[in-house]
């Protein structure tokens, strides 16, 4: 059965099956009975090839923001897509004609309840950036401050919403219909992508998130991040300090010998380490074009939409992971991996092992610079997922993100070694990290803890102390049955016994057998023969009450 084809979603439907079709999934597009949506479906291509992956997400790109997104977030999933495309996908940038000034302050009235000459003393009517939710423009306010105003797009959230409705319906559909959907499960990868969409478009969660950076960054002197400016941000319209800068991985080779591009590289993997491995808030999508080299040669990290949350064990398992995978412990990486994700029942370890063996030692034997930690966790976590484990999204985030410090670090340093970063670095993070577990917060908690104890302690005592008193004190023990065991004994004892009772009337028959007697019965000594009959009759009779004995405690096994 094909999906319903909504009338308001029948452009959306042809997009998506188009592209399908395309990328040599024309057997999903007519199961799903989106063929029917095509009026010319195109020629299909070689997925295997991995030239196709900048025209993926340039086809991505012509489909409208949602696709934009939806491609941001599979460039996090490096269980799913081969690394080029994700190398590719990470890259993927918004080429949107901007939308009218008017559209602009009619949006910034309305949200700030001011006009616009009153609320900013300069406002430049063409933005400085043009992106699929959203636009900034420069401005000052009232007291001088030279800001970056970012306004959302006119009737953006509706759109966003209606395509995610189609998306939902047709990852819904793979799920029940394709091994793929049931391997991967589409569905939850929609509804993540979902919630991750709706956040970037509350801008005040934006702003929250610049503050919560600032506060974290501050430590390091080459790293800038602008402040929000709360009482000009809403949902629709954030403002913030403005930062000039360009894109580090579009500077001339002579700006770049003008640069100690070392000290900012070094400085840039630590903070970004600090972020994924102590704080647990991470500016998830550090592309070239949200991390600028400013005029006065710093590092500004822009554009706090999608971050990602780390919890503590996540963080020990993943800076575990990396230092076996820059020291080049290959077995004790693999052995990290299956911990951080969830092997499932066709997991096939000697497969994995061996693979990862292989990444890390392509990893080890890589020049400086080849060497990319961050391609080397992608593959691990792509091994990971073809082998038959579950990965978490913060492995692969965590490869995304290294994948782009990589190559931000070899434009602002073409010597830079993010395996000797790590090292450096790792000694450092477990030295905050047990400063963090043992901050005062930390402290209070156990020390309200150990008084709750102690004011309980007393009272508890003398009730111990009564009862032993009083001669009423009782141990419950969760053991054997000694009873049970001692009657089973007894049966095993007493048919040894018979049975060696029987083995005597036998023995004892059989040498009688060959004494001569008058009284003889069939021809044999009566003796004997008695002694015979009695032999088997108690033999039979043993024989009958083990089957019964055995049937009974079978019976009583049973639920």
């Amino acid at each position: 059965m094909g999906l319903s084809l909504k009338v308001e979603h029948l452009k959306r439907y042809r997009d998506i099956a188009g592209l399908l079709w395309k990328y040599g999934r024309s057997d999903f597009v007519r199961s799903a009975g989106l063929d029917q949506a095509l009026d010319a479906p195109p020629s299909v291509v070689d997925t295997g090839s991995a030239e196709l992956a900048e025209p993926l997400a340039k086809d991505l790109e012509a489909l409208g923001p949602t696709y934009v997104k939806l491609g941001q977030v599979l460039s996090t999933r490096g269980d799913l897509l081969p690394l080029p495309f994700i190398e590719a996908l990470s890259r993927l940038q918004d080429h949107v004609k901007p939308f009218p000034f008017e559209d602009a302050e009619q949006i910034i009235t309305a949200e700030l309840g001011v006009r616009l000459s009153k609320a900013f003393s300069e406002f430049d009517r063409e933005p400085i950036a043009a992106a699929s939710l959203g636009q900034v423009y420069r401005a000052a306010l009232r007291d001088g401050r030279q800001v970056a105003v970012k306004v959302q797009r006119p009737a953006i959230r509706e759109r966003i919403v209606s395509d995610l409705e189609a998306v939902a319906e047709i990852a819904e559909f793979a799920d029940k219909h394709s091994d793929a959907g049931r391997r991967y499960g589409f569905g939850k990868i929609v509804e993540e992508f979902r919630k991750t969409l709706i956040k970037e478009l509350d801008y005040r969660q934006e702003a929250r998130n610049l503050a919560t950076l600032r506060e974290n960054m501050k430590e390091f002197a080459h790293i800038v991040v602008p402040a929000p400016i709360d009482d000009y941000t809403t949902s629709r319209v954030l403002t913030a300090e403005y930062v000039k800068g360009r894109k580090v991985t579009e500077l001339p080779p002579i700006a770049r010998t003008e640069l100690d591009g070392g000290v900012l590289a070094r400085e840039l993997f630590n903070a970004y380490l600090k972020q994924t491995l102590l704080d647990g808030f991470l500016h998830a999508d550090p592309h070239p074009g949200n991390v600028l080299l400013t005029e006065d040669d710093k590092i500004a990290l822009v554009d706090l939409g999608m971050v990602a949350r780390i919890d503590p064990a996540m963080q020990e398992r993943l800076l575990e992971l990396l230092l076996a995978i820059s020291n080049g412990r290959s077995d004790e990486a693999a052995s990290i991996a299956i911990k951080i994700g969830a092997p499932k029942e066709d997991f096939d370890e000697p497969e994995f092992r061996r693979r990862s063996a292989e990444i890390v030692m392509l990893n080890q034997d890589a020049s400086v610079a080849e060497m990319q930690v961050g391609r080397t966790v992608l593959l691990m976590t792509r091994a990971s997922a073809d082998c038959g484990i579950a990965v978490p999204s913060e492995l692969t985030m965590l490869g995304k993100t290294l994948l782009h410090l990589d190559e931000i670090g070899r434009a602002l340093d073409a010597e830079f070694q993010p395996n000797q970063a790590i090292r450096q670095t790792a000694a450092e993070l477990m030295r905050k990290r047990m400063q963090k577990a043992a901050s005062s917060t930390t402290l209070f908690t156990m020390l309200m803890e150990a008084r709750e104890l102690l004011e309980r302690l007393p009272r508890q005592l003398s009730r111990i102390l009564d009862t032993v008193a009083a001669n009423e004190l009782r141990f419950n023990v969760d053991a054997i049955d000694e009873k049970m065991l001692m009657e089973g004994f007894q049966k095993v004892a007493n048919r040894i016994t018979l049975g060696l009772v029987l083995a005597a009337l036998i023995v004892g028959a059989s040498i009688l057998a060959r004494v001569d007697s008058s009284w003889k019965i069939l021809g044999y000594p009566g003796i004997a023969i008695i002694f015979f009959v009695a032999a088997g009759g108690a033999g039979l009779f043993l024989v009958v009450t083990i089957l019964l004995s055995d049937q009974k405690s079978r019976r009583r096994k049973l639920p």
